[in-house]
């Protein structure tokens, strides 16, 4: 999904308790000497790491200065890892003391791996996903997301990140005041067309949805057909656990239904109705968001973007409580493996 101007969704695609004190891998011992990173422009710390870096025990040793870069930065690109699979992922990620976390209510398919590893959401090459934090609607978030190249692009494909407190900061403050008093909603159904609940909540088993929903604050409704239909009412600004500061944390943009390609839309509410949209969502209350403002919080995501091209055997460690993710078009083959971790409950994100 993208602007809501420009780009739209391709056809066919519709725990821990505590929070941390911060989104990267937690205490560990003494950092020894580190290479001397390389800023990218806005974008993520680049930091090459020796070879060998995960059987040595570096990247162990190195928990808390990394831990330390992700909080100044929001990103880290690890370079030199040399990862070849979804096992390697998982194995950095298991050096660094990152637990994984399992995924419920994804948007998009994508393959379970083991270990907690899956592939990227599966997506056409030619068109782009726009900018979203992970899981932001859900009861329980991924702190920190990983991201392995194992293979890279030929042209373009960059996984992009933008600074959600750079976006706060540039949006109306009319805007952010509304979105601050009534939190965001979002409504979502299951159907024929994008991701079936049997795969969004890992089971198919109804009371086992049942009971999910009830935990997790999402409102529910069984329809015909075996359909179902889902609301939730989140916080659209939080404050980041680690360092207090405000960030704009959602997908109202992303999962709005004026993303949607206008001929899809329209053959979706022609065959299951205006309510039966695979996604939508409006302002916390229920009123409905104009073209402009889905476009003005687009256009302070393209503005605070900024990403490095990928090579072979790349990690990139992201703040998903602060930096919002994007992937671009490519061409040749891409193999992207991800890693969700550090769970954690927000306090005051889900609205009743």
């Amino acid at each position: 999904m993208t602007s809501a101007t420009t780009d739209q969704v391709p056809s066919g695609q519709v725990p821990t308790d505590q929070v941390p004190s911060g989104p990267g891998p937690g205490p560990g011992p003494s950092p020894v000497s580190a290479p001397a990173p390389t800023p990218g422009p806005d974008g993520p710390e680049l930091l090459t790491v020796p070879p060998g870096a995960v059987a040595s025990g570096w990247l162990t040793e190195q928990r808390q200065d990394i831990e330390a870069r992700i909080g100044a930065s929001g990103a880290v690109l690890l370079r030199g890892t040399g990862i070849r699979s979804a096992a390697d992922l998982a194995d950095v990620a298991a050096a660094l003391g990152i637990e994984p976390m399992v995924e419920r209510e994804r948007f998009a398919p994508r393959a379970e791996l083991g270990r907690g590893v899956h592939s990227s959401s599966e997506w056409p090459a030619d068109e782009p996903m726009c900018m979203h934090h992970e899981l932001s609607y859900a009861e329980q978030v991924p702190a920190l997301l990983l991201f392995g190249c194992l293979v890279a692009p030929a042209e373009g494909g960059r996984t992009e990140v933008a600074d959600s407190q750079r976006v706060l900061e540039a949006l109306p403050s009319e805007l952010v005041d509304r979105f601050s008093r009534e939190g965001w909603l979002l409504t979502r159904s299951y159907h024929e067309v994008g991701v079936p609940w049997t795969e969004a909540f890992g089971t198919e088993d109804r009371a086992q949805v049942d009971a999910y929903c009830a935990a997790a604050g999402l409102d529910h409704e069984w329809l015909p057909d075996g359909r179902l239909r889902t609301r939730q009412r989140r916080a659209a600004v939080l404050r980041h656990p680690g360092t207090g500061r405000p960030v704009w944390f959602n997908q109202v943009a992303f999962l709005n239904e004026r993303t949607l390609d206008p001929a899809i839309r329209e053959y979706l509410v022609d065959v299951y109705g205006p309510s039966g949209l695979p996604f939508n969502t409006a302002y916390g209350e229920g009123g409905e968001l104009s073209d402009d403002t889905v476009e003005t919080i687009n256009a302070a995501y393209r503005d605070a973007s900024a990403g490095l091209p990928w090579q072979a055997g790349d990690v990139l460690l992201v703040d998903n409580l602060r930096m919002a993710h994007s992937r671009d078009p490519f061409r040749g083959e891409r193999e992207i493996v991800v890693l969700l971790g550090n769970p954690v409950r927000l306090e005051g994100h889900v609205l009743p």
